[in-house]
């Protein structure tokens, strides 16, 4: 398996994607920059009479519930409706699930609509699993350990493929896990890495690959250029910058090297 994810990461680098974002406003720059380090294509549109438009021409659709209004939740669903009648994948990101009844009633009806992949911290997936927590937003105050049988449970409820982020990233496909352990604890204090994963998601799922092994392949890089920028970096801000040139240099090579992932 771990050749697979090598052969996904070399598949996407010669098959660029266009991932269309419906994100939160906090995180556009950061993510359209990781997309764009890569070697995929961002476009952030979120207009009603575009939607449909848009769905034709993308590889994949990420959306992040990070900063809701009426309006932005109105174009979810089009375009999550768009993207299903044409039949690409899409990514949710349950950023703060459990933390308001408004966005619990909105990841409600964005899960009726099946995402393929579900990513998010470990609060989030044991929210949306119907575990009872407390959430504390977009921070996870759960470890992914704790949240494995949550995103087992939601896998199975949903079909979808799900992610739960952390110190150890796990990718659920119903009898399927895999364990990735790259990436730095200093990633925690950089705002949107998480949404940047998504991000990341979106862009390899688009290749039309499987799924789960999309989005395991996503989370080693991730964790890879985590780990090669914080070797170089001061800080959180040096983090960040650094994290965008290892994605944009990362060779196969490099990845192959550093991967740590395994599968149960």
């Amino acid at each position: 398996m771990k050749d697979a994810v090598i052969s996904t990461f070399n598949h996407f680098k010669s098959n660029p994607t266009l991932v269309q974002s419906i994100t939160n406003y906090v995180v556009m720059n950061n993510t359209a920059n990781a997309l764009l380090a890569i070697g995929a294509s961002p476009i952030m549109a979120h207009a009603h009479p575009e939607m449909s438009d848009m769905s034709k021409i993308i590889s994949s659709l990420v959306i992040n519930i990070g900063t809701l209004d009426e309006y932005w939740v109105d174009s979810m669903m089009l375009a999550v409706d768009s993207a299903n009648q044409n039949q690409k994948p899409w990514v949710l990101d349950p950023v703060g699930a459990g933390a308001s009844a408004y966005r619990n009633e909105v990841l409600t009806q964005l899960l009726s609509k099946k995402p393929s992949i579900i990513r998010g911290n470990a609060s989030e997936i044991m929210a949306l699993a119907s575990v009872n927590i407390q959430s504390r937003g977009v921070d996870s105050s759960n470890s992914s350990d704790e949240a494995l049988q949550a995103g087992i449970e939601l896998s199975n409820e949903t079909g979808a493929v799900v992610c739960i982020s952390g110190a150890k990233d796990y990718v659920i496909r119903e009898d399927k896990i895999s364990i990735v352990t790259n990436g730095h604890p200093m990633m925690a204090k950089v705002t949107g890495m998480g949404c940047t994963a998504s991000a990341l998601v979106g862009a390899f799922v688009g290749t039309g690959k499987d799924a789960f092994l999309a989005t395991t392949t996503a989370m080693v890089v991730m964790g890879v250029a985590g780990d090669i920028a914080a070797e170089k970096a001061a800080g959180p801000g040096t983090l960040q910058l650094n994290f965008y040139d290892v994605l944009y240099q990362l060779t196969d090579e490099e990845f192959a090297k550093r991967m740590r992932v395994e599968f149960l």
